[in-house]
């Protein structure tokens, strides 16, 4: 992945593949611009880089800023959900990590509890998502809201792509995607994965994967084993 990536997700931004292909468009570029420039001035982030492009209408609470770290030329497109589940008087570490270059897609949802981090050069696709937590629905005398799981961290690793509908969700120690990973549209993520793998189906299972010391995918199905060193 590299910053092209992320820039054609910016030029895609207002619905329109070009932003000549209807002057109209250019005045949504500019609002949500303007919107990201506000929010990078306002918005008390653990840390803000530079060049960040969050659409007007992703849902971004300032309360609970503080345990948010975007890193250079983030990008989170329309309707996307960054959420952290925490008391905004409390204090910490980041809950949600963003690194630099990372494209979050229209409609996704991240939502943490513990951890969630992104790596740099992760594309996130559209209505994907990323959660760390659930309800553990053990005793029905109780709402479930009452029911939260602790929940886990999640870390996906550098250059990772994300697929249409993908759902990756821990409720329990950590989850770990590999750098490089694909996850194929509508998959349910909720185990760790081996760099450079192509993940797909429910409950997810390696098609194949690549061999960046032979320079080949190895083909067949198998499933993840363990947590994987996504810098490997």
């Amino acid at each position: 992945m590299t910053t092209k990536t992320t820039e054609s997700m910016v030029a895609q931004s207002n619905d329109q593949p070009s932003p000549m292909a209807d002057p109209l468009g250019l005045i949504f570029r500019a609002l949500i611009k303007l919107h990201s420039i506000w929010v990078s001035l306002t918005y008390p982030f653990a840390f803000r880089g530079r060049n960040l492009w969050i659409h007007y209408t992703c849902e971004l609470s300032r309360l609970t800023a503080h345990r948010i770290k975007l890193g250079d030329s983030v990008v989170i497109m329309r309707d996307a959900l960054v959420n952290v589940v925490a008391p905004p008087e409390q204090k910490g570490e980041p809950i949600v990590v963003i690194d630099e270059n990372v494209g979050v897609g229209p409609c996704c949802q991240i939502s943490a509890k513990n951890r969630v981090h992104l790596e740099r050069d992760t594309i996130i696709a559209q209505s994907a998502l990323i959660c760390d937590h659930s309800s553990v629905f053990e005793d029905r005398r109780l709402p479930d809201s009452e029911q939260a799981s602790k929940g886990g961290r999640i870390r996906i690793g550098q250059g990772c792509w994300i697929g249409r509908g993908a759902a990756i969700v821990c409720t329990h120690g950590e989850l770990v995607l590999g750098r490089n990973c694909v996850v194929g549209a509508n998959a349910l993520v909720t185990r760790s994965f081996p760099p450079y793998s192509v993940i797909i189906g429910n409950p997810s299972v390696v098609i194949r994967r690549f061999d960046p010391v032979k320079h080949a995918w190895v083909i067949g199905s198998a499933r993840s084993t363990g947590t994987p060193d996504s810098s490997e």
